[in-house]
């Protein structure tokens, strides 16, 4: 009897031992599909830097029909990637989204036109037709026309707005005389198309004073309250940014080891090596949110006159625990 009982407290002793070292589990929900946008969580799970950290960490890819704060509100991701204006918006309407971390500290959204159409200032922009990308990401053009004091409603004074595919088609066919690009994609996806940088107007989100904050980290409120919730997030940040700068500093192996996550075969090296390089220059120093950034984001958005994308200063929106935890 004694032997039995030895056997099974160290059967128990063993199994609470295994359960002890096992991984922390952390489910990641991207933006957008697999590419080298993300490719420092890709490089952190491929060099190991999350099994390091005691963290079993699963990528799921975005896509059109998939809206971060939607997934992770029905309880499909610990963490999602999302730009700001986005989050803070969800916020609005009742997802408690809390920004826990910020990789990206610069914007790479412009507006790209074709110097063809004279468009040459933000003061031709009126009586133009421009291609702008919606499901929340509408928000910081919107917020840059309100501040121009340029109407959306496609009158004589105003623009008209293309709801833009996730492609540049409309620029390329000339249905709009400029669309929406990012510094590390679709912007290349114009040049690609055979037309010369020299034919093409960029207005920057940066240079125009409208940029927002992009590819935060974002989890839900309740979930902050647990020390042992937080600990896994800090763990999980330390290890994302030491992908980061490896991705920035080996930009060619980063984009190799986000192909060889690709599962639909649809990117090509030569674009993702490109991307890797330009998303370079958006990284900041650290994860920790700036607060200066935060503030001119909520700013711009609550700056659309009578249609605002938030109505109202954001409380406990952010949070350094993470970060303030982390050593990156």
């Amino acid at each position: 009897m004694k032997k039995l009982l030895a056997t099974a407290l160290g059967l128990s002793f063993g199994l609470t031992s295994l359960s002890a070292m096992a991984a922390d589990d952390v489910t990641l929900q991207l933006k957008w599909v697999t590419q080298a946008q993300f490719a420092g969580y890709y490089v952190a799970l491929d060099k190991g830097f999350y099994e390091d950290a005691d963290l079993n960490v699963t990528i799921n890819p975005g896509g059109p029909d998939v809206a971060p704060p939607q997934v992770i509100a029905g309880g499909g991701a610990d963490v999602i990637i999302d730009w700001m204006p986005s989050a803070l918006a969800s916020r609005e309407k009742g997802v408690p989204l809390v920004n826990i971390a910020q990789p990206f500290a610069k914007s790479g959204m412009m507006l790209t036109c074709l110097k063809e159409t004279g468009v040459e200032s933000p003061d031709d922009f009126p009586g133009r037709t421009l291609g702008v990308w919606f499901f929340g990401n509408e928000y910081p053009f919107l917020s840059w026309m309100s501040k121009l004091g340029i109407p959306t409603d496609g009158s004589d004074k105003g623009v008209t707005v293309l709801k833009q595919g996730f492609n540049v088609d409309p620029l390329i066919q000339k249905q709009a005389d400029c669309i929406s690009t990012m510094t590390y994609n679709e912007y290349w996806q114009v040049i690609d198309a055979g037309i010369s940088a020299d034919d093409l107007k960029v207005f920057k989100y940066e240079d125009q004073g409208v940029a927002t904050l992009e590819d935060g980290l974002y989890v839900l409120e309740d979930n902050l309250k647990d020390p042992a919730f937080v600990d896994k997030m800090a763990r999980f940040v330390d290890a994302s940014m030491k992908g980061w700068m490896w991705a920035k500093e080996n930009p060619q192996d980063a984009a190799m080891i986000v192909l060889d996550n690709d599962m639909t075969g649809a990117q090509t090296e030569k674009h993702q090596v490109r991307m890797m390089t330009e998303i370079g220059k958006l990284l900041g120093d650290s994860a920790a949110l700036d607060d200066a950034a935060y503030q001119r984001t909520v700013d711009s958005l609550l700056s659309g006159g009578s249609d605002p994308v938030i109505t109202k200063k954001p409380e406990g929106a952010w949070t350094h625990a993470v970060t303030d935890k982390s050593a990156m």
